[in-house]
């Protein structure tokens, strides 16, 4: 049954018994192995797919142990159960615009048994204040659209697009909301595209959230870098710390052993693709 047909179609579900668990899957959805603590996530078939940058994300991000969290544009959920899972934090919030994404990333969690420390909101970031309230966060997460909107026509209702572009938010919106929700001294930690970074900065700074630590992000030894990796502190003293590049794949095109220790595994799959 493809996603073309009638909305009664579309609706229509199968279930899926998964480790004793009875998970819902619509039409054009598959589960995939996360390879971590045996975590599993929902995504579309022929929808936006989780990418290298998100798990990055994950990896880098300054969460405090025990904290409260919020993934700003969680999207199918995959930053807000990575985090919960590596960081340990007592509360993790995912917000999300788009109600079949939020939806699908709640059954996510479901399926991982993580109902208890993990919430998703559908909701729109520019209300995050008024959906949670000012300083009611340790950190906050995002991996925000990277694409300015730019004069061309895009469809405000793609889920691809929305990804994408920032349709429905811009990078200030991101850091100033994230700026609101932190308490003093909270971590603010980003993925976002190098050619950004001085937008980023600027923000980052004209908000109170002063850049702390950065790492770039390399396809490989020789090129250029194609993801940033920042984070920040809230009302914290001027202080950046740039990390060693961090490298995808090695000279002969395997994937590099700190990238093996981040995904948890020894031989490494292609992740489903970046933004």
């Amino acid at each position: 049954m493809s996603r073309n047909c009638g909305e009664a179609e579309w609706l229509i579900t199968f279930v899926m018994r998964v480790d004793s668990l009875d998970i819902t899957l619509k039409d054009n959805e598959r589960i995939d192995d996360l390879q971590y603590k045996g975590l599993r996530l929902i995504q579309k078939e022929d929808g936006f797919c989780f990418g290298i940058d998100a798990v990055l994300l994950s990896y880098f991000a300054q969460v405090p142990k025990n904290g409260s969290v919020i993934d700003l544009g969680t999207g199918t959920g995959i930053i807000a159960v990575l985090v919960a899972a590596k960081k340990d934090p007592a509360r993790v919030v995912g917000l999300e615009i788009q109600a079949d994404m939020a939806e699908m990333a709640s059954r996510s969690v479901a399926l991982n048994g993580l109902d208890g420390r993990i919430s998703i909101v559908r909701g729109d970031i520019r209300d995050a204040v008024q959906i949670f309230g000012p300083s009611s966060f340790d950190a906050v997460v995002t991996n925000p659209p990277y694409m300015e909107k730019g004069g061309g026509l895009l469809n405000p209702e793609d889920a691809r697009a929305i990804s994408r572009h920032e349709i429905l938010c811009s990078l200030e919106d991101v850091i100033s909301v994230s700026a609101r929700l932190l308490k003093s001294g909270g971590k603010f930690s980003m993925v976002h595209r190098p050619h950004r970074l001085v937008d980023i900065m600027y923000h980052m700074r004209k908000y109170r959230i002063e850049p702390k630590l950065m790492r770039l992000v390399h396809p490989s030894p020789g090129k250029r870098p194609n993801m940033v990796l920042i984070s920040g502190t809230k009302d914290g003293r001027a202080e950046l710390r740039v990390q060693e590049p961090l490298y995808v794949y090695d000279g002969s095109g395997r994937y590099t052993k700190e990238i093996d220790v981040i995904y948890n595994r020894e031989i490494a799959d292609d992740p489903c693709g970046d933004k």
